[in-house]
């Protein structure tokens, strides 16, 4: 049952993991160059592997658990990457030169409402077909 909301949720964290930070510039720095995702290791990393984690959770629709607690995880990995975002800020205010920042640093706050939205949907899905038990 691939056709479910959830999949919907999460093959947009998908492409806002593995597409969107390479298009959105993350910051500018006192020079006015664009620093992107692929500039940084840790961050590419970071962001590939939520990418993947949604990926892997889309097809796992028949392990429901499974599903749940992966988007889990993901939420956790994108917590860690919009904490180094904060941390990140916090030091390029402190520059003689004003520096921008970028859309890109919101990517971890739409993947993670995403990731809600994707368990609440999950959630519901788990309590109809134990209600459906019930009934047997």
């Amino acid at each position: 049952m691939i056709q479910r909301i959830q999949t919907i949720y999460l093959v947009i964290v998908a492409l806002l993991g593995g597409v969107a930070p390479f298009v959105a510039y993350l910051w500018l720095d006192a020079k006015g160059m664009e620093f992107f995702a692929q500039n940084d290791i840790l961050v590419s990393t970071i962001f590939y592997g939520s990418g993947a984690l949604a990926l892997i959770a889309v097809f796992l629709y028949k392990k429901r658990q499974n599903q749940f607690v992966l988007n889990r995880l993901n939420m956790i990995l994108n917590l860690f990457l919009l904490g180094f975002f904060v941390y990140r800020s916090l030091n390029l205010s402190g520059e003689t030169l004003v520096s921008e920042k970028g859309i890109g640093m919101l990517i971890p706050v739409f993947s993670i409402v995403f990731l809600v939205l994707a368990n609440r949907a999950i959630k519901k899905d788990e309590d109809l077909v134990k209600s459906v038990d019930r009934l047997r």
